[in-house]
């Protein structure tokens, strides 16, 4: 499938740089079924266009969440089936979203350990001058 030369499109470098992976990654995120097929221009060099940095965004985004590799893919493969799975894909999206809360509950007490210590040893100094 040949990339037109009308329509924007990044090399793989170009197209890590702008989604804040290494190309080896975004490789890999091929070979791993996460990104469908990239186009290919005349010279067989993989060229991605806005609509695969889209795709991307979503997956760094997800992956910064903690979501699991096996979990986006089964995502991507959910994806690729069109609307008959957006139900799976919903699902797949809402417990995905009460891992996130609840790690962010555990991050909000972490938090509030760390502002107790801080305040006892900014005491602490204060008391030493």
């Amino acid at each position: 499938m040949d990339i037109s030369t009308r329509e924007m499109s990044l090399t793989v470098g170009e197209a890590a740089e702008r989604v804040g992976l290494t190309t080896y990654t975004l490789r890999w995120y091929e070979q791993e079924g996460l990104v469908a097929p990239v186009g290919r221009d005349s010279a067989g060099r993989r060229r991605y266009t806005e609509s695969d940095l889209d795709w991307l965004l979503l997956l760094t985004r997800l992956r910064r969440t903690g979501m699991s590799v096996r979990d986006m893919r089964r995502y991507a493969e959910l994806a690729r089936q069109g609307d008959r799975t957006l139900g799976a894909r919903r699902a797949l999206f809402e417990a995905h979203r009460a891992r996130v809360l609840a790690r962010m509950a555990e991050l909000e007490e972490d938090l509030k350990v760390l502002n107790f210590k801080i305040d006892i040893y900014r005491k602490a100094e204060e008391e030493a001058r």
